[in-house]
């Protein structure tokens, strides 16, 4: 008989996957909602505005789903189950037509919709690629971003439904009570009141102290040993040229004075200058119809002339028509956008009825 060996085996460990914190729903220090958001898609979608789906997701970090998984049957029902437990108070939908991209801003569970066209687009990796000193720290996406519109004056209807949709979909902040250092990314919404575009830009703040040479920010900031061969005395190294370029020279309107430490070089009562670096995603946006309910509803603003229409329909006391006539005649409306509107146009009637 064979004698069984009596070898040393490897204890078995199972290790535990470290579950992510949970995120608050509520802001200790505001005690508003913290809004959240779903980015995602309907239709199918060319590679390059998949890539602006995700440049997307990672712009509403860290109230959205990053790595959302959406499959083809799923529908907007779906998205709006999940979304309720979660605490999903918006969506981002893109999607493709024939003619040009579109951006639909929702907000769940009720709506309105806003729909706008995507006239241009550009993806952070180009903005990157163009830059001749890309900037993206790691924790540049652990707090949400500042948003700061501009232009949006005007008191007409759609102005106002654009302005509060976008105000809303990010947290709100205290001035007096908000840490400088979480303050590292800015949306800049520019309304055009001539040409009805918005210019949608986004941005990384960095601080420079003012007054400090270049040499002693990286001195400071890189906790490396300098290269001081070629030099006669540690004060050469100190009052040698090199306070950096003229892009970057101090400017007295862009300088703030700091209430708290942010960093090694930039200290409490001094002086900084603030400096903006685009890291993407870019959009021109056209704003082209608002939908009192989610993807669905009353038209309450076209740029194609069917509100004005539903309205006269209402003075005249005639039958109001459904969603579906509804979208049929903003079709025949627009020649040029929405007669070979394809998937887009199967998506919102499908997602309709499914509502319904």
């Amino acid at each position: 008989m064979r004698k069984k060996k009596n070898g040393f085996r490897k204890p078995l460990i199972i290790k535990k996957v470290k579950q992510p914190p949970e995120q608050p729903s509520v802001d200790p220090i505001t005690g508003k909602k913290i809004p959240k958001s779903f980015v995602f898609s309907r239709g199918k979608l060319p590679a390059s505005l998949k890539q602006l789906q995700m440049d997307l997701r990672k712009l509403m970090l860290p109230y959205t789903a990053l790595s959302l998984r959406e499959k083809k049957r799923n529908n907007l029902r779906d998205f709006l189950n999940v979304a309720g437990p979660m605490g999903v108070t918006h969506f981002l939908i893109l999607s493709k037509t024939v003619t040009s991209p579109y951006l639909r801003v929702a907000t769940t569970p009720q709506g309105p919709t806003l729909t706008f066209k995507i006239n241009e687009y550009s993806l952070a990796a180009d903005i990157a690629r163009s830059q001749l000193h890309p900037r993206c720290p790691k924790d540049l996406f652990k707090n949400s971003a500042l948003i700061v519109l501009s232009g949006f004056v005007s008191g007409d209807l759609p102005l106002q439904l654009t302005t509060n949709m976008f105000q809303n979909i990010f947290p709100t902040i205290d001035v007096k009570t908000v840490k400088l250092s979480t303050c590292q990314r800015i949306l800049l919404l520019n309304y055009n009141k001539d040409t009805k575009l918005i210019d949608f830009r986004h941005y990384s703040i960095r601080l420079q102290p003012v007054g400090v040479s270049r040499r002693i920010r990286k001195l400071v900031q890189s906790h490396q040993v300098p290269d001081l061969r070629n030099l006669q005395d540690v004060s050469d190294f100190v009052t040698k040229a090199g306070y950096g370029s003229e892009s970057e020279a101090d400017e007295e309107a862009a300088t703030v004075t700091l209430s708290s430490n942010i960093g090694r070089v930039n200290r409490a009562s001094t002086k900084s200058a603030v400096k903006l670096q685009e890291v993407g995603p870019r959009m021109t946006l056209q704003l082209v119809k608002i939908e009192k309910g989610l993807c669905s509803g009353e038209v309450l603003f076209s740029e194609y002339g069917i509100s004005s229409y539903t309205l006269t329909l209402r003075k005249a006391g005639g039958k109001e028509k459904s969603d579906g006539e509804m979208q049929d005649e903003e079709d025949e409306g627009s020649e040029d956008e929405e007669d070979q509107d394809g998937e887009h146009q199967e998506d919102s009637e499908e997602e309709d009825q499914e509502l319904d």
